[in-house]
């Protein structure tokens, strides 16, 4: 578009230019002539050559200060050659023209003003040049044709920079234009870094949720030791201790079957495995199932009757968060039972965990200190929800995860699985 705008501007110059060469050329040729046949024709010549020399010049290599210099010479020399002929006053008309276009107000003004004035004397000052009752002619004449040609070459100009200006818009635009691409490429690759950020962070919420977690336990139950029987002899010399060991393995084959399951489903970026085949409430209570058999802990399940379907992204922050404080249940509390509720009202579900562990002093070991609970908080706000953490030395620990029904959390369905949870969650995480 500039390119094509630029090109029709120097076109246009071009031919505007090649016109008034023209115009100069066949004036100078045909007021030569008659200034021949009325006077003496080599002082004719020899202006007439000198004029056309100083112009062909100027017209060439003339810019700036030096085209002012160039029009002061075309005008001294054609004042000499209306000293020798006042037909040379028509070349008036292309000494007017160039002057809107090479001077600037006023001087183009003053230029015109002396022009009119040589145009209208020179006439007058020749023998036989004004014949009775023409005299009104001499001076309508000049000032009408010279007026008109001075006001072309100022409408030539302005418009010749009207096209300049929209050139220079034009380019502004283009480099505008560029500028904003450019912006937008930075904007797109700064979404896509802070969007595979938001993905890392989800991948490290989901193994710490769920792997981590599993594997913790794992550690925990190939660390325990059988109690020794009775008489001193060997521990894997008696048939319940082997019992023992037979069920800890079964145990920690069935967590880390879980953990593969878990981690495939990462993978997948599916949602999670729990989540499957049954609703929240239905996994909650396998959860508090498999924290029963394992470490003994009572687990009881109360959910709200007239509990809602909950959206995807909800039942997973949840689910999430009760992973993560039933972890810390089975790893700190200490913990004899744990209650868990389920409930709906005011446009928001809670999930309630209450253990009767060991607690732990929020004054002294602050609930924000570790991953787990930011990331638990970092989840819930993500879907316009809250984390409330209650406990106290020897009186356990109380966690209420709350989150509004219609929310559009990026925990979906695997955008993200892996919110926080930590060992230090719930549970009284000492």
């Amino acid at each position: 578009m500039n390119r094509a705008s630029g090109s029709a501007r120097q076109r246009m110059l071009r031919g505007a230019r090649f016109a008034l060469h023209l115009i100069t050329v066949v004036l100078v040729v045909v007021t030569t002539a008659r200034a021949g046949v009325e006077g003496e024709l080599l002082p004719v010549l020899l202006a007439a050559a000198v004029y056309l020399a100083w112009y062909g010049a100027g017209a060439g290599f003339a810019h700036k200060r030096a085209a002012v210099w160039w029009m002061l010479g075309l005008l001294a020399i054609w004042v000499g050659m209306l000293a020798l002929s006042a037909e040379f006053v028509w070349l008036a008309f292309p000494l007017l023209l160039l002057a809107g276009h090479v001077l600037r107000l006023p001087w183009s003004f003053a230029f015109m003003v002396v022009v009119l004035a040589a145009s209208i004397l020179a006439p007058m000052l020749h023998p036989g040049g004004v014949q009775p009752g023409t005299l009104l002619a001499h001076l309508i004449g000049p000032l009408v044709g010279g007026g008109f040609a001075f006001a072309v070459s100022l409408g030539y100009d302005a418009m010749l920079r009207d096209a300049a200006e929209r050139e220079r818009l034009i380019d502004s635009m283009l480099r505008a234009q560029h500028e904003a691409e450019r912006l937008h490429d930075e904007l797109a690759a700064s979404q896509r870094e802070a969007g595979a950020t938001r993905e890392r962070t989800r991948l490290a919420r989901d193994l710490h949720d769920t792997i981590a977690q599993e594997l913790s336990t794992i550690v925990m139950l190939a660390r325990l030791d059988p109690p020794a029987p009775a008489g001193g002899v060997a521990a894997h010399q008696t048939p319940p201790v082997a019992g023992m060991r037979q069920d800890r393995t079964a145990q920690i084959e069935q967590l880390a079957q879980h953990s593969l399951t878990e981690l495939r489903r990462i993978v997948a970026a599916l949602a999670p495995a729990d989540l499957d085949e049954s609703a929240l409430a239905a996994a909650l209570a396998r959860m508090l199932d498999a924290l029963r058999d394992e470490i003994g802990i009572a687990g009881t399940l109360q959910v709200d009757p007239d509990l809602p379907a909950l959206p995807t992204p909800v039942e997973v922050a949840l689910l999430r968060v009760a992973q993560s404080a039933l972890a810390n249940v089975r790893q700190h509390a200490q913990a004899q039972t744990v209650q868990v509720s389920l409930t709906s009202g005011g446009g928001s579900v809670r999930l309630r965990l209450e253990d009767d562990g060991v607690g732990f002093d929020q004054a002294v070991r602050r609930s924000d200190a570790s991953y787990g609970l930011a990331a638990m908080r970092s989840r819930l706000r993500e879907g316009g929800g809250e984390l409330t953490i209650r406990s106290a030395p020897g009186a356990g620990t109380t966690i209420e995860a709350s989150l509004p029904l219609g929310t559009s959390t990026s925990t979906s369905t695997g955008a993200g699985l892996g919110a926080g949870s930590g060992g230090d969650a719930a549970g009284g995480a000492a």
